[in-house]
């Protein structure tokens, strides 16, 4: 079996499965925020059920629309607040000490290797990084985990991809997820379970690679996996003393498909609209021009994205008529940015820094897009209207290449930058 179907089968309390079958899993981890989380509250009201299965096995974080950029939205957050408070959750995280969801859960030692994570927020594919079975679900389904700490699957076919090779200077692990979406298009791997693996993540670091899995969910994917390596043990060991199961795929386990991608004549890549699969080397992209640059989202927000963006800003200043946001993904990536003198850069190159929000990835607020307006966006999703107005126009990159398209006013090669 692969790991996907070893974790569903420990959870399903079956010797085996077989991709198709339909398995009763138990979960161990329930991501919440304020968005699919009151739906799935009042659900479970209108049914008499006030308890939850069991609170220390549920985080919950207000994330999409904090602080609250209006009445509705802090009604929300309050039906959050409340709820966690009631029901004895105490892996609540208030502003102040909170996050993204999806940068946060592994940033805080919530998630382990062999876990089944589901969270009703499409991007929690993002915790496979860590060798855990995770997937998004919707607010009935939520509902239902939340009453019962289970939930039902098909269990998915797994496609194996393999990255091989060193990277070459000024690509990213972004880049290595646009290439494969460009090749397998967005529908590639339509429920299946993406397997990650090859040379090349040896090379990166545990926070690259959960961009990688964050964004399988745009080729299709029911999730992302790797398998855990040292530097993925180490990662979680530092976070929390909670014991774990090692799980790697079988030497002759079934895949319905393998692609293979030499990394090494990549180049810095930009997903053009209206697609993630749509992807272009930034070179061929010089005459956009950009009314906007965001760097942030469960995709690109934490330390080491901001690191590199401050790297290509450091010394320069932000094109004239760009707007330049820096969005840390959590409260502790924005206290290391500040303690890092990162702000300063960003700052003095004369960007806006932002707390901890999903904000204007989904059309929040923080940097929300007005007709015909352009911006290219260190975020996962470039549909019409996922910023903004349903005229404007998202181009998708790495921070390096984000940080250079401020600096230029226009889409450009974040390699002429980087030292």
């Amino acid at each position: 079996m692969t790991i996907t179907e070893k974790i569903l089968a420990a959870h399903a309390n079956r010797e085996r499965v077989l991709p198709g079958e339909i398995v009763n899993a138990k979960i161990d981890l329930v991501l919440a925020h304020e968005v699919t989380t009151p739906p799935a509250i009042a659900m479970l009201e209108k049914l008499g059920i006030r308890d939850v299965f069991d609170p220390q096995k549920i985080v919950v974080t207000p994330d999409h629309f904090v602080p609250n950029k209006d009445i509705p939205s802090a009604e929300l957050a309050k039906r959050l607040r409340n709820w966690a408070r009631e029901t004895g959750i105490q892996n609540y995280y208030e502003l102040g000490r909170h996050g993204i969801c999806h940068a946060l859960l592994p940033e805080q030692g919530h998630v382990l290797p062999g876990m089944i994570v589901v969270g009703a927020d499409s991007h929690s594919c993002t915790y496979g990084a860590l060798g855990a079975f995770s997937t998004g679900i919707g607010s009935t389904d939520l509902a239902a985990v939340l009453a019962t700490g289970e939930l039902w699957f098909k269990v998915p076919a797994s496609f194996k991809v393999r990255f091989e090779g060193s990277l070459p200077f000024g690509v990213f692990s972004k880049d290595l997820v646009l290439e494969l979406i460009r090749r397998i298009d967005g529908d590639g791997a339509n429920y299946q379970a993406l397997e990650f693996t090859g040379s090349t993540l040896r090379e990166l670091s545990v926070e690259a690679r959960l961009t990688i899995t964050n964004m399988a969910v745009e080729a299709g994917a029911k999730s992302g996996i790797m398998a855990v390596d040292a530097k993925t043990a180490e990662y979680v060991r530092a976070r929390t003393p909670q014991p774990f199961e090692i799980i790697f795929s079988d030497a002759d386990a079934f895949y319905t498909r393998e692609e293979v991608i030499d990394v090494s004549p990549l180049e810095p890549l930009v997903a053009v609209p209206p697609l993630p699969s749509l992807a272009r080397p930034a070179r061929e992209l010089s005459e956009v021009t950009i009314d906007q640059a965001y760097i942030g989202s469960c995709t690109n927000g934490r330390i080491e994205d901001l690191r590199i963006a401050a790297s290509v800003l450091k010394g320069r200043e932000i094109a004239p008529g760009v707007r330049a946001l820096i969005v840390p993904a959590t409260t502790t990536v924005w206290k290391q940015a500040l303690e890092e003198k990162l702000f300063d850069t960003f700052c003095h190159a004369g960007c806006v820094i932002s707390p901890p929000t999903c904000g204007a990835c989904l059309g929040g607020f923080m940097g929300v897009l007005a007709e015909n307006e352009v911006c290219i966006s260190s975020t996962n999703r470039n549909f019409p209207g996922r910023m903004g107005h349903p005229k404007s126009r998202i181009y998708l990159a790495s921070p390096a290449t984000v940080a250079a398209s401020a600096l230029t006013g226009r889409i450009s090669d974040p390699r002429d930058f980087l030292q």
